[in-house]
């Protein structure tokens, strides 16, 4: 069967707490998982020295993540946001890194003899 890992819900309505689980693909959000490897508060707390930016809480277990990776589960996308956070895998999307990847394979782009984009007015 194909293993994900992903985000359980639990918390009050409008304080949502979530536990990042390990769980067969075709399971309901909140059953039973195989295995819990670590919790994520999405809501930032104070820092502890009273001056610097908030924090939002993320406690796992990196070395059941790695297990978990190696043996082929699949992260979700909010799942894989916070294991990229942490350094695990590479982050799925940055705009600035896909706009030199398309820079260096193509080129310089040229606008010259191409329409220009403006609506016609009626």
């Amino acid at each position: 069967m194909v293993v994900k890992i992903r985000l359980a819900r639990f918390g009050k309505r409008n304080k949502a707490f979530y536990n990042i689980v390990v769980a067969h693909a075709r399971t309901a959000r909140n059953s039973k998982p195989l295995e819990v490897l670590g919790t994520y508060d999405p809501y930032p707390k104070k820092p502890l020295e009273g001056n610097g930016k908030p924090y939002k809480d993320i406690q796992l277990d990196v070395s059941r993540a790695k297990y978990w990776l190696g043996v082929g589960a699949q992260p979700s996308d909010p799942a894989w946001r916070l294991l990229s956070m942490i350094g695990l895998l590479e982050p799925k999307f940055r705009p600035g890194r896909i706009m030199d990847e398309i820079k260096e394979a193509t080129g310089p782009v040229s606008t010259k003899g191409r329409p220009s984009a403006k609506l016609k007015e009626r």
